[in-house]
């Protein structure tokens, strides 16, 4: 994690009268510059920096805090840290094998969320979008 988004994490922390520390900058750090991973992928990932409780009630807190976001996989859920952290963009989910691929350069998209919020009068504060499927390799077994 560098330090410009150390800071960025300590000052949105402080503004919501929340407390730095070691843990939530690990969680933060496991975070970093990493495709969405599993409750169960981040509890081994940490296993020997923080317990299993603390990750959980950290993640729950960032949640809270617009500072990770999920991406869901049926009624399974991946996290990432949301677009305070990364630039936006949007996700296609494998419903088969969970695989995740963020769709990042797609100016159409964007447009026609900010003209479909206007047609329905809203002002869009913020969006999520993801498409569900089966991505090529699991069509390719399927059809084998």
């Amino acid at each position: 994690m560098d330090t410009e988004s150390k800071h960025l994490l300590q000052k949105i922390l402080k503004g919501k009268g929340r407390s730095v520390t070691a843990v939530r900058l690990t969680v933060c750090e496991l975070l970093w510059n990493q495709e969405p991973m599993s409750m169960r992928e981040l509890t081994d990932r940490s296993a020997d920096k923080l317990d299993r409780t603390s990750l959980y009630r950290t993640i729950g807190l960032f949640e809270r805090l617009g500072l990770v976001r999920r991406i869901y996989i049926g009624w399974k859920y991946k996290v990432e840290l949301s677009d305070v952290f990364t630039h936006h963009h949007h996700h296609i989910v494998c419903t088969q094998c969970g695989k995740i691929v963020a769709m990042t350069e797609d100016e159409k998209i964007e447009h026609l969320i900010t003209m479909l919020a206007k047609r329905y009068g809203f002002s869009a504060d913020s969006h999520q979008l993801e498409i569900s499927g089966r991505c090529s390799e699991c069509l390719r077994q399927i059809r084998s």
